[in-house]
């Protein structure tokens, strides 16, 4: 089977994954324990931190280690109760905060933050979608957060180790997470200031910040994964061109089909289509991709029933009937070119079948 749902979890790299074998070999012992071997995992613990923070761009006591991305980003709402945040949000983020919603475009890109009907306590704003593959204006948003003094919230969850992280530690908060560039699950990040005020409480781990003992070997393995894919950073506008390869061909060959988001930049990784318009909304395009061979995603939930159209489709202005048949397409580092057209050829079939019935 192909596999097209990166953007949900990327596969563990080979990288990592001796990574974390070798430090469950070399660092047994709790890194707040006072031997030796505790010494030992506390210096490696604190490496990675240094590691991480140079390639945020930020201090290496900013960075707090956690269980990834969704634990992050209720530490950091915990703290506001007045929220400016884009409508595009993660969940994790959206339900979580207490607070207004910023605009979106019609390609799903967020509006900067406007504080001239009032100043929130913080502004949330990802780096880039993770049903869409839009990214978002998280740079041109710190200026008006700094003219405003108001602090800036960035889900970089599908970001980094996509693109540079590089910039990313000027913002005051920034979350991310293992899983989405072949790290191991249940890792995670975020940076945040000395006199953050903790979510978990219990020890003084991470500076008194988030309590419980730090998951040394899964924080290596997220480093060495994380560095792995910085470093072949340049090979993406190669992987761009065959996403837009991809969509060129598409579009010519299922008439009806449509790139969501098509006119603004993205994620080299993502596509995200409305597909064909039919009589039953019910049909499970997802589960048809599985029969042939793929696993890919669904950007939204079908709008009959109990279930509700994604609020990122949503605040496109994507009717609830299209973002029903709303499919996303997502590649990883280990992608190659031909899967891209295996996957052309899959969602042709799809569409040929024959006796349009609900799955």
């Amino acid at each position: 089977m192909l596999y097209f749902d990166h953007n949900a979890t990327h596969p563990l790299s080979a990288t990592a994954r001796r990574a974390w074998l070798d430090a469950v070999e070399k660092f047994p012992a709790n890194p707040s324990s006072p031997h030796r071997l505790g010494q030992r995992a506390e210096a490696a613990l604190d490496d990675a931190r240094t590691r991480l923070a140079k390639l945020l761009g930020c201090p290496a006591e900013a960075i707090v280690f956690t269980s990834g991305a969704t634990e992050s980003a209720n530490m950091v709402l915990a703290q506001f109760d007045d929220v400016l945040a884009s409508g595009i949000e993660h969940p994790c983020v959206l339900e979580a905060l207490r607070g207004r919603c910023l605009g979106t475009s019609v390609d799903g890109v967020a509006e900067l933050p406007d504080f001239s009907t009032g100043r929130p306590k913080l502004v949330a704003l990802m780096a880039a979608n993770n049903e869409t593959g839009v990214l978002q204006p998280w740079r041109e948003a710190l200026a008006p957060c700094r003219a405003g003094g108001v602090p800036l919230l960035c889900d970089a969850a599908q970001w980094v180790g996509k693109l540079p992280a590089a910039g990313l530690g000027a913002c005051d908060f920034v979350i991310g997470c293992a899983h989405k560039f072949g790290g191991p699950q249940g890792v995670g990040f975020v940076k945040c200031p000395r006199d953050f005020h903790p979510l978990i409480r219990g020890g003084p781990q991470e500076d008194g910040r988030r309590a419980g003992t730090e998951n040394l070997a899964g924080i290596l393995a997220m480093i060495v994964a994380l560095e792995e894919r910085e470093a072949a950073m340049n090979a993406a506008s190669g992987r761009l061109a065959w996403r837009e390869q991809f969509e060129q061909r598409l579009t010519s060959a299922v008439p009806g089909i449509r790139i969501v988001g098509a006119g603004a930049e993205r994620l080299w990784n993502t596509v995200s289509v409305i597909m064909p318009g039919t009589d039953d909304c019910r049909r499970r395009w997802v589960v048809v991709m599985d029969k042939l061979g793929f696993a890919v995603s669904t950007g939204s939930a079908c709008s009959t029933g109990k279930e509700k159209p994604s609020h990122v489709l949503t605040a496109m202005g994507i009717a609830p009937d299209e973002a029903g048949r709303a499919l996303r397409f997502s590649s990883g580092w280990e992608t190659r070119e031909e899967d891209w057209g295996h996957l052309l050829d899959g969602v042709i079939a799809a569409t040929k079948e024959k006796g349009r019935r609900p799955y």
